[in-house]
């Protein structure tokens, strides 16, 4: 009896619907800007608060150390409680978290609330995970697209906002702001998303001990996670240090342009999107070589920010479709090897996710202050081509592992 519930809860929802689907994406995307308001601002807020500019990449790094003990220990509940009750209590208590960096009155307060956030910030991967169980599997890596792509949206919004936020009233009334947008999500989401239980008996402990044997027991998810490090340390390390050279001459810019300038990176909503359906269609291993080479080939006109900007939107363009479609290509590979253990998977994925954005935040601020813009030009290609040649060493063992998968879902 216990098992015919259990597989019976493991059943994609018939409620789910477009505008289930939608509310996903948005939910998504405004719970991961909390993330990434601050990379526009690093500046301000350090001055403000008495940091050195040198450490300003720390903010960023604790946020995301705040991120990787939510993927540990919150994320992972989704497979044991009612994930609908799960995100709507994260959702409520980032509230609060974010009440808390709006007020901060000293760096300290302000990196411990940054990584009070960052922990609660998780509810973004909660969301995915919640969408893919609820999806039909042949439409799996399509659901996790679309809602990847509100977490896109939810990114570079978050820098524009964030800018102009800043330039006209301070930083701190960017996090306010977010606090009530988040209130008011968190009763929408109350109102409107499906039911869906616990999808098997187990303790606690026992679910977090399971993270480290899928380490262990899934080539896939130990491949595509060390994929994800390398690619989002990457895209860090020209993110997090971005505002200090667009901030100073010969360019000036205000925070307004400078998050307006992030919005280059639509191209990532439009990878994530195409990719997921790329994936259904079982091209996901062509998709993520063209990706990680997009990756690495966006680094050379990145490289000439000094000479034009333009020539920095269109690394920017090329390096998040790349980035978004190995991203999506990854999450709906991992999500068909153990569908009744979706949201651990998607926790230790985002744990090497969130290691590499940690590395990529701490160490590119302090190369940018020693030696420049080619010194983040130059980690950045690194990281690029190490995980190209990571995927291509991979390839003759991954596609075996993949056909399988996809059998069993």
């Amino acid at each position: 009896m216990e098992s015919a519930a259990t597989e019976a809860e493991l059943e994609p929802a018939a409620s789910l619907s477009r505008s289930v689907i939608l509310l996903f994406a948005i939910a998504s995307g405004l719970a991961v800007a909390n993330v990434y308001f601050a990379h526009p601002l690093l500046d301000i807020m350090a001055d403000d608060l008495g940091l050195s500019r040198a450490t300003t990449g720390i903010i960023v790094a604790v946020t995301q150390v705040g991120y990787g003990l939510g993927l540990i220990l919150l994320v992972p509940l989704g497979d044991l409680i009612n994930r609908r009750r799960l995100v709507i209590g994260q959702s409520f208590l980032s509230v609060l978290a974010l009440v808390a960096v709006g007020l901060s009155s000293s760096g300290g307060m302000l990196l411990a609330s940054m990584a009070a956030m960052g922990l609660l910030a998780v509810v973004t991967q909660a969301f995915v995970a919640y969408a893919a169980s609820l999806a039909q599997p042949s439409e799996r890596g399509a659901v996790v697209g679309v809602v990847t792509s509100g977490v896109v949206l939810g990114i570079l919004l978050a820098r524009t906002i964030a800018g102009t936020l800043a330039d006209l009233s301070g930083w701190r009334i960017v996090y306010l702001i977010s606090a009530a947008l988040t209130l008011a999500m968190a009763v929408l989401l109350h109102k409107a998303l499906p039911e869906q239980g616990k999808v098997e008996k187990n303790s606690y402990p026992r679910l977090i001990a399971s993270l480290f044997t899928l380490i262990v027991q899934e080539p896939v998810l130990r491949i595509r996670g060390v994929i994800a490090m390398l690619i989002f340390a990457n895209i860090t390390t020209l993110l997090t240090p971005l505002v200090l050279p667009l901030s100073a001459p010969p360019f000036s810019l205000s925070h307004t342009e400078i998050g307006l300038f992030g919005l280059a990176g639509a191209a990532g909503a439009l990878g994530a999107a195409r990719a997921g359906r790329w994936v259904d269609r079982g091209l996901g291993q062509r998709t993520t070589g063209v990706g990680l080479a997009l990756m690495l080939l966006a680094w050379l006109p990145i490289s000439l920010l000094p000479h034009s900007i333009l020539w920095l939107v269109v690394g920017v363009l090329v390096i998040d479709f790349g980035l978004q479609a190995v991203h999506v290509t990854n999450q709906g590979m991992i999500y068909r090897i153990r569908p009744e253990a979706q949201s651990r998977l998607t926790a230790v994925y985002m744990v090497f996710y969130s290691l590499g954005s940690a590395l990529g935040s701490s160490s590119s601020t302090m190369i940018y202050a020693y030696v420049g813009w080619n010194g983040v030009c130059l980690l950045g290609a690194t990281l690029s081509a190490m995980a190209f040649v990571f995927w291509a060493v991979t390839l003759p063992i991954t596609p075996a592992i993949a056909t399988q998968a996809t059998r069993s879902s």
